[in-house]
């Protein structure tokens, strides 16, 4: 029973691990229904691994090794490999400019700000009730959602945004923006701005106006713009953030 208590939370943390995987091998084919379910899987044992060893008192320094190994997999890789497909139409080409090197790699300037940025969490004791900079999973959403974007079709519900029949229209990105995007989402990796993390430090509901702004507008969100709203969370969630800094402590 012991080692059960002690390694159920790693084996979590493995199941994480496992889905990013699955989840990366299938984007990479194109799949992207596949890889969206493994990033919903990864981000539910994620946040249950935790909890797990918290309930189960279980938490160990092996576990804190295990939980950011794979969410670098999960939550660094597998965003940059999101970019990567994103930019690769655009060749070597960049702005009329032929490059020596294609510019899908750049995308995995998130994977190795998303490594930064998970041993710089490992090494501050500070983030018990707010993350500094932007989280992992948060940018994985975030990446993944805009890539999302371009393989669905907009839903017929926003027409009265765009004043046009939106059946099978796909959000196409530029080039510019898909880099202003991996720049940006690199830097809000490792930026000092204190992000909302949905840990309750007390039962105040002043305390919690943050979580409580977040979860309200979240929903709204999702409820408007549906699956292709995702990315907007991410960005509404920033903002929110942004708009609390006080608070968060």
């Amino acid at each position: 029973m012991n080692f059960i208590k002690n390694n159920l939370a790693n084996a979590f943390t493995l199941g994480n691990l496992f889905s990013g995987c699955v989840g990366i091998v299938h984007l990479i084919s194109g799949d992207y229904q596949t890889t969206a379910i493994c990033i919903i899987i990864s981000l539910v044992l994620d946040f249950f691994d935790g909890f797990i060893a918290r309930a189960m008192n279980s938490s160990s320094n092996l576990g804190g090794q295990l939980d950011s190994l794979a969410d670098m997999v999960s939550f660094g890789f597998l965003p940059g490999v999101a970019m990567m497909k994103m930019l690769e139409p655009f060749g070597n080409n960049l702005f009329g400019i032929e490059l020596p090197l294609e510019i899908k790699y750049f995308g995995f300037l998130i994977t190795l700000f998303s490594c930064l940025r998970l041993a710089i969490f490992n090494l501050d004791d500070d983030q018990k009730y707010y993350f500094k900079g932007l989280n992992t999973p948060s940018n994985t959403i975030l990446i993944f959602g805009i890539y999302y974007l371009t393989q669905v079709p907009l839903p017929e519900n926003l027409e009265f945004l765009f004043g046009e029949n939106l059946t099978n229209i796909h959000f196409f990105p530029s080039l510019l923006f898909l880099i202003l995007i991996t720049i940006l989402s690199s830097w809000l990796l490792i930026s000092p701005i204190k992000m909302i993390a949905m840990k309750f430090k007390s039962k105040k509901l002043e305390d919690n106006y943050p979580k409580l702004a977040l979860l309200i507008g979240g929903i709204l969100i999702l409820l408007i713009f549906k699956t292709v709203g995702i990315p907007l969370i991410i960005i509404y969630y920033i903002l929110i953030s942004l708009i609390f800094q006080k608070q968060l402590k």
